[in-house]
């Protein structure tokens, strides 16, 4: 079973060299391999986490090379749930992508290089679910960022070239503080195994810990876009197609969140800067939604939503006991499932009404009833309301600030409570201006134009078919007829509204539904794994023998 570890990894990394090798030659050859990839890892998944449930950690060391000087890779509770739930959203989302008929169309371009980022992307989450040491999940952090890059710039159309050179900067700043922190993590105690760390780090001056738990914490509370170190998320991620968007918010921000749940409990137990946590915590919250409050455009509103229920995670991490780390586990998958399911509905709204600009939304429950359904269960499992996911993960954080019963945990409380009345205060917003109420005289009709290859920003020469607040505003070309759209593209070029929206974009969208209500059905079930998954992680010793291989 150990045998099965590393191949998360090595499986998309495999297809991305098929991938490139044929190129658009063979596109749906291309598109088998993508889908058949992450078909298998989801499956891998499952079974690692069915493993290590039953059998405790499960490695592999890689080259055979006693720790700490080869590769480590360990999947456990965490990591396998972490897994699961991950593969399970990006296979979604590239079926989503293939209906939207995005990855392919760039004639320009000798390459179809949708794919092979996309495979390289879910190489690099994997590797850092899995890394026993510092320096392979700052590999894994690397390999996932380069591929978030290419995906985030496609097209190279202004708006997005913008958004991505924010990314970039903001990126290069978190990589080179997390080689810092290693830096001196090594200097101090000659390894960066965990195994080793979770030892070596005890003896070391309290400053000394201190600095490098704080320079650790800082690193994933950027990638985690933790307030204040989220500044740059809202104007990043809107601007990209509605796929990228999803799989970056419900993805890339709880792989930042997973490497604060490791470090804290393994290498920091104690919980020295609890109160700190749970200061972070209730500012990510509450800043973040009253963000959210403020926002007329849907993908906005979303990141800021995004920005407050991170807020949720770090709360868990703060108070550091099982319940706690139980209840924040259970609303990491929650999250990642429910946070892709809205950018994917985002995508739908622009692609049918024109724009996700709430001001000049209107009357889509009454033109797409199926729509309005895809919105409206996720929205009501964000907004947490019982007995769906989000009820359940919010219950046991609350549940277990009232256990600690300190004066911080009874304020984040409060303000969960508060943050969760906001929240859905958020959705009824979207709600009634999106679909409840009439629809605006300037919405625009099916087989209208959004986006063309023009990325000028000069609204001064409009056309008819000019929708200004959409993003990559363009001048109009010729539209198909209507219910025929054109297809949507990574790469900046035409967007046209339909009435008909592409039943493999519905059916990935339902599909993400349909996880985040398994978490619901099955509730049982999954808070006891998450339950005996906190107490693994309080224990330590299974995952720190299983990394020196004892």
């Amino acid at each position: 079973m150990n045998a099965l570890v590393p191949l998360p990894v090595l499986l998309p990394l495999c297809a991305t060299g098929l991938s490139l090798a044929f190129g658009t030659r063979l596109k749906r050859f291309q598109r088998f391999i993508s889908v058949a990839v992450l078909t298998a890892v989801t499956a891998l998944s499952v079974i690692l986490m069915v493993a290590a449930d039953r059998q405790g950690p499960l490695s592999v060391h890689l080259g055979d090379f006693a720790p700490p000087l080869g590769i480590t890779l360990v999947a456990d509770r965490l990591s396998g749930l972490m897994l699961t739930v991950s593969s399970a959203v990006t296979l979604c989302v590239l079926v989503y992508s293939l209906g939207q008929g995005m990855t392919d169309r760039d004639k320009e371009t000798p390459l179809a290089v949708f794919h092979p980022a996309y495979l390289i992307l879910v190489a690099g989450v994997s590797c850092t679910f899995l890394a026993g040491d510092l320096v392979n999940l700052y590999v894994g952090f690397e390999i996932m960022l380069v591929a978030s890059f290419v995906l985030l710039t496609l097209g190279g159309t202004g708006p997005r070239m913008r958004a991505g050179s924010t990314y970039v900067i903001i990126s290069l700043f978190s990589s080179m503080l997390f080689l810092t922190a290693i830096a001196m993590t090594y200097a101090a105690t000659g390894t960066a195994n965990f195994g080793q760390l979770a030892v070596r780090l005890a003896e070391l001056p309290i400053g000394v810990q201190t600095l490098i738990q704080a320079l650790l914490l800082t690193v994933f509370a950027i990638k985690a876009a933790v307030f204040p170190l989220a500044a740059w998320l809202p104007d990043s991620y809107p601007t990209a197609p509605a796929p990228v968007t999803a799989v970056f918010a419900g993805l890339l921000t709880k792989v930042g969140v997973y490497c604060m749940l490791r470090t804290e409990t393994l290498l920091f137990p104690g919980n020295r800067i609890g109160d700190l946590l749970m200061a972070i915590a209730l500012a990510s919250m509450v800043i973040g939604i009253l963000g959210a409050v403020a926002q007329t455009d849907l993908k906005r509103l979303l990141s800021f939503t995004l920005i407050s229920h991170i807020g949720y995670m770090v709360f868990g991490i703060g108070l550091a006991t099982r319940e706690a780390y139980g209840g924040a586990i259970v609303y990491v998958a929650h999250h990642i499932t429910v946070q892709t399911t809205l950018f994917l509905v985002a995508g739908l709204i622009e692609r049918r009404g024109g724009t996700t600009e709430l001001t000049r939304l209107g009357g889509l429950a009454r033109a797409a009833p199926m729509l309005a359904l895809l919105f409206f269960v996720p929205a009501m499992n964000l907004a947490g309301i019982p007995p769906l996911s989000g009820f359940i993960g919010k219950l046991g954080l609350m549940r277990a600030g009232v256990a600690d019963g300190g004066g911080w945990a009874w304020v984040l409380v409060a303000g969960s409570a508060a943050t969760s009345l906001l929240t859905l205060y958020v959705v009824a917003k979207v709600w009634n201006l999106a679909f409840w109420r009439a629809a605006p005289p300037g919405q625009a009709a099916a087989g209208t134009v959004l986006e063309s290859g023009d990325d000028s920003d000069d609204d001064t020469d409009a056309g008819p078919d000019r929708i200004p607040g959409t993003g990559d505003e363009g001048v109009g070309t010729a539209p198909p007829p209507a219910g025929q759209a054109s297809a949507a593209t990574l790469h900046g070029r035409a967007v046209t509204t339909t009435s008909r929206l592409p039943h493999p974009m519905v059916a990935a969208t339902a599909a993400t539904i349909a996880i985040g209500l398994a978490f619901t059905v099955f509730a049982d079930p999954l808070t006891s794994y998450t339950d005996r998954t906190a107490a693994e992680l309080l224990q330590r010793a299974p995952y720190i023998q299983e990394v020196l291989g004892r």
